[in-house]
């Protein structure tokens, strides 16, 4: 590929990470436009708010209870074949629940099994494909090959629900998870097309043994283990106050529906601006960078809780997704830096389950807090415990510390074909 100096990101020079931008990107576009329609499915099926929790609950727990396996398995196995497989079940689960819609018959307990399964392949999926970017790129490359690999994810979010909307309006709930369905197809079709580049993987032990492996490399990291347990905290914080508060702020205050998706598009488009803005800029210290960008996030619950005019709260969303994303690109880019590649997995599913598994706390308890002290007092309660726990992260030497490494391990690895021809030549 003949890269326009200028025009053309670098990293999509390279023809395995762009392979892997698009397959991710047609995967999170199908995955942006599902929950609408699932949502409206179930509704629709029932009428029960509660059905459509259990649904969306039966994907969620699989997750968190599969992701250290998917790791582990992710460190024993290529990669980009483990997000095939990945993809090829995901895709076959949303086909069936397509059909069973499309067909009229579906039953609650038929769509809350698919799910359960859907959620399941996800945990082999993420933990592949954190450990996949730095077999697709040199060192130097890693951070722009984040910061595009999320403007794309992103992009797809803002393009994805609004196509969603539409075609349920359209057509029917059905139609969207078939179309999603047919991007986890197309998406295992482009990932096996890839030919990643090799790393040494340590000697397979037992599933027990490369927990443990994976825990060691986890836990000797203080700065590892110090932001994701901030973000065991924050995000369950968050999650409530934004999925829970947020609509009923808009509800009383902004009109309702309309004004509360105007607000999350413009945090969307907030993502897109921090990361162009990422893809420019190259922070020496990755963390300290990351932790004081997320710390901007703060802004759009302090707005939330006052409440602002729409305008401002508008404004602060819109930054508060550049902070976001100012956190994400750095964070990734630290992780596949500083941890062994062949580790890389196991260490990232560590990360995501110290992260997610607080959120159904945080979505549970934050209505009975918001009744007993107001939602005024409980968003701000919340943007203190996350400008706090925030802070706290910055007594980590670590975290203040950790440099870019312009040069990693990655940038003398050579594709699996090239290995297997020198073998040949040695022979």
């Amino acid at each position: 590929m003949v890269v326009l100096r200028g025009l053309v990101p670098a990293p999509l020079g390279e023809r395995e990470f762009r392979l892997l931008f698009v397959a991710r990107t047609v995967s999170s576009l199908g995955g942006a436009v599902a929950p609408v329609g699932l949502a409206f499915a179930v509704l629709d099926l029932t009428g029960s708010e509660a059905d459509l929790g259990y649904v969306l609950a039966a994907r969620s727990v699989p997750t968190v209870l599969f992701i250290l396996f998917g790791g582990v398995w992710a460190d024993r196995l290529p990669r980009h074949m483990v997000m095939v497989a990945s993809n090829v079940v995901s895709g076959i689960s949303q086909a069936m629940v397509a059909f069973l819609l499309l067909a009229g018959s579906a039953q609650i307990w038929e769509l809350v099994a698919l799910s359960a399964v859907n959620g399941g392949s996800s945990a082999f999926f993420f933990p592949a494909s954190q450990g996949l970017v730095p077999q697709t790129l040199p060192g130097r490359l890693l951070q722009q090959g984040n910061a595009l690999l999320r403007m794309g994810q992103n992009t797809s979010l803002i393009f994805g629900a609004a196509l969603g909307g539409a075609l349920v309006a359209a057509t029917s709930p059905g139609v969207t998870i078939a179309i999603d369905a047919g991007s986890f197809l197309v998406a295992a079709v482009v990932t096996a097309m890839m030919v990643p580049h090799s790393i040494a993987r340590s000697p397979r032990s037992s599933m027990l043994a490369d927990l443990r492996v994976g825990w060691g490399e986890f836990w000797s990291r203080t700065w590892l283990w110090a932001i994701v347990l901030q973000f065991g905290v924050t995000n369950a914080a968050e999650s409530g106050a934004i999925n829970v508060l947020g609509p009923t702020v808009a509800k009383e205050h902004y009109g309702g529906a309309a004004a509360w998706g105007a607000i999350l598009a413009c945090q969307a488009v907030g993502l897109i601006i921090g990361g162009v803005f990422v893809l420019r800029v190259k922070p020496k210290r990755l963390l300290l960078f990351a932790t004081l960008s997320y710390l901007i996030n703060v802004v759009f619950l302090f707005a939330l809780a006052v409440p602002a005019a729409l305008v401002l709260v508008a404004v602060a969303a819109l930054i508060s997704g550049a902070g976001r994303e100012g956190f994400g690109i750095n964070w990734d880019t630290a992780m596949q830096q500083q941890i062994p590649q062949d580790r890389l997995s196991r260490v990232s599913s560590y990360d995501a389950l110290g992260s997610l598994v607080l959120i159904p706390i945080g979505l549970a308890v934050i209505g009975p807090i918001s009744v007993a002290v107001g939602t005024q007092t409980a968003l701000y309660a919340v943007s203190v415990i996350i400008v706090l726990a925030t802070l706290a992260v910055l007594l980590s030497r670590g975290v203040r510390t950790i440099a870019r490494k312009e040069q990693t391990s990655a940038d003398h690895l050579v594709p699996v074909t090239d290995l297997a021809e020198a073998a040949l030549e040695t022979d």
